[in-house]
């Protein structure tokens, strides 16, 4: 998400805060008899707009007295039209975000609390460490649907060739990784590739792994913390980059245009998002054999970001309980199972999650990606209001000076540090 972007939607939101703020938790009145709710939300995928589409007809069909409206919305174009509708009070009931972007409108006191109208079963479903993320100013925000985490793709042939000693177990170290990536660099082929072009949003994921924090505190009030644990998995990238273990060019692409280089054999193995495993079986050749390795550990864990895509219901809703059982029909293990297999993503809770082991077991990657997602926490920089503006205004230029030498690791330090006291005043 990018909330700098909503800079002056949300101002204008300012002037209708008055008539809106007495709208925050479950003020709306509900209806009675049949009702019809607008369902507002977006996928990665044309798969996935298939499955949330499914899910809405399997609905209307069993609930006739409920209807849902169903409002696809192009990804690149959601996040600003959503802050329009919050300014304009023309918000839908039910809109899909994540638990990261939510936090502004619950402040702003345009969503209400799922607590007393969303079911318990649904409510104990989702793995605690993701629901913690929904849970923002003593309300529950929205319920979460999917997560992605880092994952690292293997060119199984190479990984053979070198004779690298491959971990199978439930987590390999950085530094297992690191000795993969020296085994396969040889005869033009860099052992790792990683689009580093924005890497803040990997690094304070996977950071987690290592006891990074990052931030402090909460909202405007949080503050920047940057020290070894903060500094360990750039400091590795580095590294890498200067032994030559890993691919060069890809440290200034996007995360996507490292792919081709993967696919191609040019690089033995990826780092990247997990959602391309819905894509690779389709863009990768035809010969390309892939593995997807173990999680990545640090000392302290496995632990990677809960940033999952959120369902919620509008303040301004005037059937708040309708949707609230709507959002638990859609929390049921088929329908998560269904959705995160179409996207690429993994289901936030534990049934849901062996539904689609169950249904991908002779899928390559998938268990691997599964596995992935059972240690997901919240982090801190979630709760840091300006940490968007941060990310693409401060933190990303420096990772990128720091990779090419321009700066060393302290001033690197300090302008992470520095830049956050900057960002958090606009």
């Amino acid at each position: 998400m990018k909330l700098q972007k909503y800079a002056a939607v949300l101002a204008a939101a300012t002037l209708t805060s008055g008539v809106l703020a007495g709208c925050s938790g479950n003020s709306a009145p509900t209806s009675s008899g049949p009702v019809t709710l607008t369902f507002q939300a977006f996928a990665n995928t044309p798969e996935g707009q298939t499955a949330n589409q499914k899910i809405v007809d399997d609905w209307n069909k069993a609930h006739p007295d409920i209807t849902v409206n169903l409002v696809m919305t192009p990804i690149d174009s959601a996040y600003e039209k959503i802050s329009t509708q919050m300014a304009g009070g023309t918000a839908p009931d039910i809109l899909m975000d994540d638990a990261q972007d939510i936090r502004q409108y619950v402040n702003e006191g345009y969503i209400a609390d799922l607590t007393p109208i969303l079911s318990k079963d649904a409510m104990s479903s989702i793995d605690p460490g993701v629901l913690d993320t929904v849970k923002i100013n003593d309300i529950v925000a929205g319920v979460p649907t999917e997560m992605q985490t880092y994952v690292v793709l293997a060119n199984k042939d190479l990984l053979d060739a070198s004779g690298a000693t491959v971990p199978t177990g439930d987590s390999m170290t950085w530094d297992d990784l690191h000795s993969i990536a020296k085994a396969t660099t040889k005869n033009g082929v860099s052992g790792l590739t990683w689009g580093l072009k924005s890497p803040t949003s990997a690094f304070v994921s996977l950071g987690l792994g290592n006891g990074a924090k990052y931030f402090t505190g909460q909202d405007k009030d949080a503050q920047a913390s940057v020290g070894s644990a903060e500094q360990e998995i750039p400091q590795r990238v580095k590294t890498m980059i200067t032994d030559g273990t890993m691919d060069r060019v890809g440290v200034s692409q996007a995360s996507s245009d490292v792919l081709p280089t993967f696919y191609s054999g040019k690089a033995a193995m990826v780092m990247t998002q997990s959602y391309h495993i819905a894509n690779i079986a389709k863009d990768a050749p035809a010969g390309l054999k892939w593995e997807v390795l173990p999680p990545l550990k640090g000392s302290t864990g496995t632990q990677q970001a809960a940033i999952p895509t959120t369902l919620s219901v509008t303040a301004n809703s005037k059937s708040p309980e309708q949707a609230a059982k709507f959002l638990d029909y859609y929390m049921s293990a088929e329908n998560l199972s269904n959705l995160n297999f179409a996207e690429g993503l993994i289901p936030p809770t534990k049934d849901a999650r062996a539904a689609l082991a169950k249904s991908t077991a002779d899928k390559n990657g998938w268990a691997a990606v599964l596995k992935s997602g059972e240690n997901l926490v919240p982090a801190p920089a979630s709760a840091a209001t300006s940490y968007p503006a941060w990310k693409s205004t401060v933190a990303n230029p420096a990772y990128q000076q720091f990779f090419s030498g321009s700066i060393d690791a302290d001033t690197l330090k300090n302008k992470l540090v520095d830049g956050w006291a900057t960002a958090n005043r606009k």
